[in-house]
């Protein structure tokens, strides 16, 4: 086989970036480890960005996105006794919309039109520091097969072959892990609140988000190594009530059927550059941020299109200044959003120092008092404009 763009992972990443490949006349072939269904099911980020909505829209991949999903003015920040509302649109003039990771994957699969080949294994990287990059894998009928490409984009996430396919003298890797946990739970109830309430505690972060009108999805600082099995239903209810000011000013948290609950680590991770000769790296396989700052998947979105405007110029209009540019373009907005989850994360997370709680509190004042700390973070929330 042979194609213009090998992509390496089916996930919103590849499918965009194949997504907005085929808009411009560009073939690309996706090859995915997991199943179809697999990869649908995931339940990941659920914030869209101003940018990525914006991006999504003009792709044609935006209509149930606007009739299914929930345009967001701001969010609330919260503390023992005191909750403030950061109105992103008067302080930017920009929204979020909640949007799940999944409803994006469908609609990405409804429009995608290109060879998807799932349920892959064994895939391998060969020569992408020559002009010849290929790929090698054994389909799920057992046939091991050859992908011919000009150019290979990896966007398998953290556990794919592509971020190891750099070699270590030519990669550089910076990492935190954070000493906490999210203990994450869906509940078939409808939301306690209109927007986001991220919750400082003493006793640990707590944040109410939600994926629909009748699903909510809230999580809870843990310690690692936490099982989520060791939590009932009741014992985390009455953490999170405790944690997000049930009673508080009259506002009430109401409880509803847990269908899932897991464990999320805390981590930063950003390796560099995100190209090695023909090979790109895009989203989770190069960058990996704590979900805190809702950055995630708008980073993915952000990079497939930068990717995607790079390629398209080397491929169809034979410059290469944008493709030459693509790593460290895209680096400067991973390290943005890298520090901005970073500076939420360690703002709103509980450990057992009193000095550093004194030091959050005073933060959180700041934040909700100026409207120059306001604005920071809205900007940062809402999200730079895509560099394409």
């Amino acid at each position: 086989m042979r194609t213009e763009v090998a992509v390496i992972g089916a996930g919103p990443a590849g499918l965009l970036l194949s997504h907005l490949l085929a808009r411009a006349g560009i073939d690309s072939v996706v090859v995915e480890t997991r199943s179809q269904e697999y990869v649908a099911s995931r339940i990941r980020a659920g914030i869209l960005e101003h940018a990525a909505v914006d991006l999504l829209t003009s792709a044609g991949l935006g209509d149930r996105l606007h009739a299914e999903g929930h345009e967001h003015r701001g969010v609330y920040l919260q503390w023992p006794e005191e909750r403030h509302h950061l109105d992103f649109l008067d302080l930017t003039g920009r929204s979020v919309h909640v949007y799940g990771q999944t409803e994006v994957q469908k609609d990405l699969v409804a429009a995608h039109q290109g060879p998807v080949v799932y349920e892959v294994t064994d895939t391998r990287l060969h020569d992408v520091h020559t002009d010849q990059p290929h790929l090698t894998f054994v389909d799920r009928d057992g046939v091991h097969q050859r992908l011919d490409a000009t150019v290979i984009a990896g966007c398998d996430g953290s556990f794919g072959p592509s971020r190891a396919a750099v070699p270590e003298p030519a990669r550089r890797v910076f990492e935190r892990t954070y000493p906490y946990s999210w203990l994450g739970i869906l509940a078939d109830v409808a939301p306690s609140t209109d927007e986001l309430i991220y919750a400082w505690h003493p006793d640990g972060f707590a944040l109410h988000s939600m994926r629909s009108p009748t699903v909510s999805r809230l999580y809870l600082q843990v310690p690692n190594g936490t099982d989520p099995a060791r939590w009932s239903d009741q014992q985390t209810w009455d953490e999170l009530a405790k944690r997000l000011g049930h009673g508080q000013d009259g506002w009430t948290l109401t409880p509803g059927p847990i269908t899932d609950k897991s464990v999320l680590p805390m981590r930063s991770f950003v390796q560099t550059p995100m190209r090695y000769g023909n090979l790109f790296l895009a989203g989770d396989a190069a960058h990996i941020v704590p979900p805190t700052g809702a950055k995630g998947l708008n980073l993915a979105i952000a990079d497939v299109a930068l990717l995607a405007r790079a390629l398209t110029a080397q491929l169809r209009e034979h410059t290469t200044a944008l493709i030459d540019a693509y790593s460290e373009t895209a680096l400067r907005r991973v390290w943005r959003c890298t520090h901005f989850s970073w500076w939420m994360t360690t703002m709103l997370h509980a450990s057992d120092d009193p000095f550093e709680a004194e030091l959050q509190l005073s933060q959180l004042r700041w934040v909700t008092s100026s409207t120059a700390g306001a604005t920071g973070l809205a900007e940062n929330y809402a999200g730079l404009p895509l560099a394409v």
